[in-house]
């Protein structure tokens, strides 16, 4: 069985490791109705738009309502 000869450095180490660490931050998207930055195929966290209809009901509306 091969055995390394010599110890591998902790910096030879770390760069070979190195590509696997790379991480994306991620995309993000323009909400239609409110303009702000949300995470694409998901429901706007400001104003709980997606797709152009209101999927979660905000507070101030249910309120309303009562």
């Amino acid at each position: 069985m091969a055995v390394p000869k010599r110890r591998t450095s902790s910096s030879k180490r770390d760069m070979r490791r190195a590509p696997n660490m790379k991480k994306t931050p991620p995309a993000l998207s323009i909400c239609p109705q409110c303009h702000e930055p949300k995470l694409p195929h998901r429901v706007c966290p400001n104003c709980n738009y997606y797709n152009g209809r209101e999927i979660v009901a905000s507070e101030e509306k249910s309120k309303a309502a009562k």
